[in-house]
């Protein structure tokens, strides 16, 4: 399996330099210039907006009107939008004030809104699939919303893991999270948000992800005194992924549930 790596881009023009990208809602809302790009994925900028406001400023139904719009317009190729989850940090559950089974619970209501809100305007099915995202903390909290979401996960579902972007120092711990995930359902794609280039270039989490995005390429300009909003630096950044994950992992180099599988 491929490991397939979609860069975050600030400018939606500058996606006609990439393959793939990852492009938050907020920065095509109301756009009518087309997005040069066959492959996209459209974020619902959920950790900016409950990082912010502690809420979603737009409705299910906002999200779906947006949606379909950029799609009928022929604004955006969608390969995928993703649901408007909620993030189960610490900081993210005092945001809001809620509990890690209550953003469980609100992630799955949202996702199922935000399907038969599309249904309804395309007047049938959606031309493009909607990713649900596995939301907790702990792993057993993600084996639990594996649960909760039931025969909404279907074989072979590309699906988001969430409340992983904070924890890129220690790989390892993403590692835990993704191999619970795996134990429960080793059928699931599964497509890491927000991974910085420490946990990338781990290769036991580039062996569980099948997609990743980050925008991790900016802040390291930023940081190196570069131009943190130069298509040029998320390029380099995305060959550089790309490089790495083409290589080969051993069998010593594989998550153990996966060499399991394997073998």
């Amino acid at each position: 399996m491929t490991f397939r790596f979609y860069p975050g881009l600030h400018q939606p023009a500058d996606a006609q330099h990439f393959d793939r990208t990852c492009i938050s809602i907020n920065r095509v809302r109301g756009r009518k210039k087309p997005v040069e790009c066959d492959d996209v994925i459209i974020d619902s900028a959920a950790f900016r907006e409950l990082e912010l406001y502690g809420e979603y400023r737009h409705s299910v139904d906002e999200h779906a009107d947006e949606l379909y719009r950029l799609w009928t317009a022929d604004v955006i190729k969608i390969t995928i939008a993703v649901a408007q989850d909620y993030m189960c940090e610490a900081f993210m559950l005092a945001k809001t004030g809620l509990s890690i089974e209550e953003h469980q619970r609100l992630t799955i209501e949202r996702y199922d809104a935000l399907k038969a809100a599309l249904e309804e305007r395309f007047g049938g099915q959606c031309p493009f699939p909607v990713m649900l995202v596995l939301q907790g903390y702990a792993p057993y909290d993600y084996v639990r919303h594996i649960e909760m979401y039931g025969d909404r996960l279907t074989p072979g579902m590309w699906v988001g893991v969430g409340s992983v972007c904070k924890r890129n120092g220690d790989p390892e711990a993403i590692v835990e999270v993704l191999t619970a995930i795996h134990r429960a359902r080793p059928d699931l794609l599964l497509h890491g948000f927000g991974v910085k280039a420490t946990a990338l270039m781990h290769s036991a989490v580039r062996a569980l992800l099948y997609s990743a995005d980050s925008m991790a390429w900016s802040y390291a300009a930023r940081r190196q005194g570069r131009d943190g909003n130069s298509w040029h630096e998320a390029k380099a950044f995305a060959m550089r992924v790309t490089e790495i994950a083409s290589q080969a992992l051993k069998p010593w180099q594989m998550p153990l549930p996966l060499w399991r599988i394997a073998a």
